[in-house]
């Protein structure tokens, strides 16, 4: 798992800004347990112009892992939009159904 991560992060000194490099940093890091790390990045990728959809469905899923449910609610409704508004609507079903699942409350 190391090796995978240390690639990644090799590869984001050359490209900092590379939104799939980060969010594959973001995998790792969840993979390793450092799920506040994790959910930075995440979080740095939902507030990229245009927002990176994919990682407000892995922020959403990570959050509801963690028994946060109000920030993963949170979190899927503002993918949602966003997916929405970027013609993404396989995405923005995937994060309805996670919503749907985690109830509305």
């Amino acid at each position: 798992m190391k090796d995978r991560r240390q690639k990644i992060e090799a590869m984001l000194a050359d490209e900092p800004e590379d939104p799939f490099l980060r969010y594959a940093l973001a995998l790792e890091l969840e993979k390793e347990g450092e799920h506040d790390r994790s959910l930075d990045l995440l979080r740095g990728l939902m507030a990229n112009s245009p927002p990176h959809v994919p990682s407000f469905l892995m922020a959403g899923q990570q959050l509801a892992g963690q028994d946060r449910l109000d920030e993963a609610r949170e979190a899927l409704r503002t993918g949602i939009e966003a997916a929405r508004q970027q013609g993404e609507q396989h995405a923005a079903g995937e994060m309805g159904e996670l919503l749907a699942s985690l109830g509305e409350l």
